[in-house]
């Protein structure tokens, strides 16, 4: 029976992705009531990226951090399975909540101050755990 424990850290970036979902849809909802944007009225094709032509202004950082949460946590998943399948080790499994806690501060930096210096910053360190964590899930399937 695979261990699940590494699982847990990974439904809770879920979970978050999740709630960025949301407050992404809020916080479009009320760009669109700000600026005077109908929806129905934008031409076929018209993506949420749009809204920047439309009101240069608009801070769309939310979802701007929804798109990443769907870029390099796709590597994270994916380990977090196979070390349930390889037998992940206490280390791992704090690694993992290591990577989450960091991915959350970045989620909450980038869509409320989005200093690029510090949000680069918290990316680095995410993605240095991410290399150790994809590293030791190969090592844990080699045997």
């Amino acid at each position: 029976m695979a261990d699940t424990t590494i699982l847990v850290p990974a439904a809770a970036l879920v979970v978050w992705t999740v709630v960025m979902f949301c407050w992404m849809l809020v916080h479009r909802m009320g760009l669109f009531r700000q600026h005077g944007i109908n929806v129905a009225k934008m031409p076929p094709g018209a993506i949420g990226g749009d809204i920047a032509r439309v009101a240069p202004e608009a801070k769309d950082w939310v979802a701007q951090n929804y798109n990443h949460l769907m870029e390099q946590p796709t590597i994270f998943y994916a380990a977090c399975v196979i070390l349930s399948l390889g037998g992940a080790s206490g280390y791992d499994v704090g690694l993992a909540w290591f990577y989450v806690a960091v991915r959350v501060v970045h989620s909450v930096w980038q869509a409320r101050v989005n200093v690029v210096s510090v949000r680069a910053s918290l990316f680095v360190v995410s993605s240095l755990a991410l290399v150790v964590l994809a590293i030791r899930a190969f090592l844990s399937v080699l045997g």
